[in-house]
């Protein structure tokens, strides 16, 4: 009787995916488990990190990050006094710096507000699916950014740096906490899909911390979802690639062996081993086949997506957004521990992001629409199914835009003042955070802000982490996400 294969064995339990792994995985375990069994991953058991020092009241993070800079004053911070004075030259009473030649006559909202909920929170009509759960969202409208570039203002959102090379807050997550399902990566990103918004990559790499801490690109619905999971070449045979993983092996684990301590070999063996798990699990996590008919009508995807018109429009991008909120949620659930879902891509006209220079209405509508379907139907989702007390959702983008005019339908970049909002996962719902002016063009208290470092420190200490406890020795500098700022919003804090 022969015996069965390796993956046939694995199946009927035969063996561990560790055996698996050390036999045929690709050759991966060859190259893996010295390091591996000299330094365990949290999910193996091993020690917490330092910074972990009180219970966590969330588990994992959902961010969504609207690329362009969306409209503070249309969405979300309604102002009166622009509905007020519509049309009249703008004055505001200073010298104002805009970053094109966006200070024309004073802009009223694009749509109007209305109030939802037991908060009586009121909401653009173009966000009104968020009505449904504005009681569980804490909106902070006093946030400032230190750039008014597209590139510098994002990562200062997704690194806390303002300069490319630093881990994302997602990385700083995984590298804090570990993995809870060491079959799919810690940190998995959901980008536009057409395309990545600016910087790239650098939102979501590793930076100086080890490379698996890395975000995973994850394109839903896409025919190949994560890039070079499987080889695609039809001269590869399962014999074939087996055998050549394992020669690669056997000369790895010779370099290893003579460079004991190299962390950078460590972490690509780390993720050398992860991918070979992935193909395992990560089809399984991105197909929707087990999804119940409800829960696809509740994103909107209960019908099949058709060919898409050329103009932008709102059931398109309902559909996307929906589609990585969807998969967003399965990722999560299986033990992801921050999923990162992009709005909009890098600047090109037709304008398909939120940098709506041009066209409040053309360019905002259609992606306001999308987004507030597919985040309230996230947040039911992860509410129905027990996951939303331990999961933060947090919404941001780059900046705002301003309260004056450009070219009549537009509005310029405003980083003096704009919107995030948060919910789930400790967060106190139905309130509101710190106040723009009467215009929406800065905080209404100038001098107490509330910054990235502030919420990301906020963050952290729903996961368990004191964020000045979270560093990472680099170039002679401890270095952390919240730079050297940063405050508890108390008050966010249920």
């Amino acid at each position: 009787m022969t015996s069965p294969t390796p993956a046939a064995a694995l199946s009927q339990g035969a063996c561990s995916r560790r055996d698996w792994l050390a036999t045929c995985g690709g050759g991966l375990g060859g190259l893996a488990l010295a390091a591996l069994e000299a330094e365990r991953t949290r999910a193996d058991g091993g020690p917490p990190h330092p910074a972990l020092v009180h219970p966590p009241r969330a588990k994992r993070v959902v961010q969504l990050f609207m690329a362009g800079a969306a409209s503070h004053i249309d969405l979300f911070d309604h102002k009166p006094e622009l509905v007020k004075r519509h049309g009249q030259p703008s004055d505001f009473g200073e010298p104002v710096e805009a970053f094109q030649n966006g200070l024309g006559p004073w802009l009223a909202p694009i749509w109007p507000f209305r109030r939802y909920g037991a908060c009586g929170k009121e909401l653009a009509d173009v966000v009104a699916p968020l009505g449904s759960v504005v009681d569980r969202i804490a909106f902070i409208h006093d946030m400032v950014s230190t750039s008014g570039v597209h590139s510098a203002a994002t990562l200062l959102q997704t690194t806390g740096f303002v300069l490319p090379g630093f881990p994302g807050a997602g990385a700083w997550v995984g590298y804090a906490l570990g993995s809870d399902n060491e079959n799919l990566p810690t940190f998995v990103v959901l980008p536009d899909h057409r395309g990545y918004a600016s910087n790239g990559v650098k939102n979501w790499d590793a930076g100086f911390l080890p490379a698996q801490h890395s975000g995973t690109v994850v394109t839903p619905g896409s025919a190949a979802p994560i890039a070079d999971l499987r080889a695609t070449a039809p001269f590869v045979t399962p014999e074939a690639d087996a055998a050549t993983r394992a020669a690669l092996a056997r000369l790895n684990g010779r370099h290893l062996a003579a460079r004991p301590g190299d962390a950078r070999l460590e972490a690509r063996i780390r993720s050398y081993e992860l991918a070979a798990r992935m193909q395992l699990a990560a089809p399984e996590a991105l197909s929707l086949a087990d999804e119940p008919d409800h829960v696809l009508a509740l994103y909107g995807l209960d019908r099949v997506a058709p060919v898409w018109p050329t103009e932008i429009n709102a059931a398109e991008e309902t559909w996307h957004f929906s589609l990585k909120c969807l998969t967003a949620r399965r990722l999560l659930e299986r033990g992801v521990r921050f999923v990162q879902v992009w709005s909009g891509n890098d600047n090109g006209f037709p304008r398909r992001n939120w940098d709506s220079h041009e066209d409040v209405e053309r360019d905002h509508g259609p992606l306001a629409a999308g987004m507030a379907h597919g985040a309230a139907a996230l947040i039911r989702d992860l509410e129905q199914r027990g996951l939303l007390d331990d999961t933060i959702v947090m919404w941001t983008t780059e900046f705002g835009r301003m309260p004056s005019s450009q070219g009549g339908r537009g509005r310029d970049h405003n980083p003096f003042v704009f919107t995030t909002w948060l919910c789930g996962g400790g967060i106190r719902g139905g309130i509101t955070h710190g106040a723009s002016d009467q215009w929406g063009y800065k905080p209404l208290d100038r001098d107490h802000p509330t910054t990235v470092h502030d919420v990301h420190a906020t963050v952290l200490h729903l996961l368990g982490l004191d964020h000045t406890r979270l560093t990472w020795r680099h170039n002679g500098i401890d270095r952390r996400l919240t730079d050297v700022h940063g405050h508890v919003l108390a008050d966010l804090v249920a």
